[in-house]
């Protein structure tokens, strides 16, 4: 039952008007700003007219939203294989929804997926459960990238990967990249050690760090930190490796389709060689890791910004990489943004209602038993 309450209260903490309208408001912002800095250089009814929307870029337009259908399949099915088909499509969709939902009003640098245990609780997973389920996809979104991004570099030369209209903005992109993919690597195999290998060595390594005097705050989260680790550890040693295969596979699916609606978009809108899909596919993975650190509510603004700066040396102007941009965002990740805000409310509700059902019970229970 307390489960449960926690439950209501981190809804309740996660969703508010505010939140939603926050990246929003960050995101238009910022847009706005980089239309009023690009008109006074070039004509947007110009742009506009270059873009050619007929019927190749309407169908393009169509194939990004499928693709991130294909994003949505694949961490529907990783949901599915994680909880050993103990969830429903339908259950396991609705949590995929709210934790993207949760992704897109947290700072990229925090992270929404963090509440996906209070989710899948309310989906009949017992809380502790819950908790290993999201260390496991964690750890296996981590892994995609330590693994896929080397392969990615290897088949793409520097100049292409990180080129950009600015030479020093491409020298930061390169850095941060190295860095953020750096610390990347460190965090998968902490988590590797930690609910797989070596569980118990990182829990005492945590207790003794929650002891220092400027985490003595955060002692009691540090230590259920190493619980979870150690309770994770158990329930993943005795997975065969089909288990393991079937949700890399689900997480490889989720990643990639969303890496291909630039593709889509650039084919629809854009002329471009084959060679130059690989590019744009490459630079996806670059894009992704840099935001992993944005301070903003699902990097709104920053990710805008980014897309058109690092994309820029392959359109004709700053206008059409903007209009891009915005395509790209509606796509992945404004449409997530509504629909969570249309299901949290719901979603709350049923949540209320359940607690409060479950606690009436309990009362005349305990009366009949009197």
């Amino acid at each position: 039952m307390a489960e449960s309450t926690a439950a209501n209260k981190s809804g309740k903490k996660t969703f508010s008007l505010w939140k939603v309208a926050l990246p929003v408001l960050i995101g238009l912002g910022v847009v706005a700003y980089m239309f009023w800095h690009d008109a006074r250089q070039e004509d947007f009814s110009m742009v506009w007219r270059s873009m050619h929307f007929d019927v190749r870029g309407v169908l393009c337009i169509i194939l990004g939203f499928l693709c991130m259908f294909g994003r949505d399949f694949g961490l529907t099915w990783r949901f599915r294989a994680l909880t050993d088909r103990q969830l429903t499509w339908t259950q396991a969709w609705k949590v995929d929804m709210l934790c993207e939902f949760t992704n897109c009003v947290t700072p990229s640098a925090v992270g929404g997926s963090s509440l996906g245990m209070v989710f899948l609780n309310t989906q009949g997973i017992e809380m502790g459960r819950a908790t290993t389920l999201m260390l496991t996809t964690l750890f296996m979104d981590e892994l995609f990238f330590v693994i896929a991004c080397p392969f990615i570099v290897l088949f793409t030369s520097s100049a292409d990967i990180f080129a950009s209209t600015g030479t020093d903005f491409s020298h930061g992109i390169k850095y941060t990249f190295w860095t953020v993919y750096l610390l990347i690597t460190v965090w998968t195999f902490l988590l590797f050690t930690g609910i797989i290998w070596k569980p118990a060595w990182i829990k005492k390594t945590l207790d003794k760090i929650s002891k220092w005097r400027w985490l003595r705050k955060w002692e009691k989260s540090i230590s259920g930190l190493g619980d979870n680790m150690v309770a994770t550890s158990v329930e993943l040693r005795k997975k065969p490796f089909r288990f393991w295969l079937e949700v890399f596979w689900g997480t490889a699916l989720a990643w990639t389709s969303r890496y291909l609606v630039v593709n889509v978009l650039f084919f629809g809108f854009i002329p471009a060689d084959d060679r130059y899909q690989w590019i744009i596919f490459a630079r996806q993975f670059v894009i992704w890791v840099v935001l992993m650190v944005s301070p903003t509510p699902g990097g709104a603004g920053l990710s805008e910004w980014l897309f058109s700066e690092y994309y820029g040396d392959m359109v004709t102007s700053a206008g059409i990489a903007l209009v891009l941009a915005i395509f790209w965002r509606l796509i992945s990740y404004y449409l997530y943004l509504l629909i969570g805000a249309v299901m949290v409310p719901t979603w709350l509700r049923k949540t209320i209602a359940r607690h409060h059902n479950s606690e009436t019970a309990k009362t005349i229970s305990g009366k009949n038993s009197q």
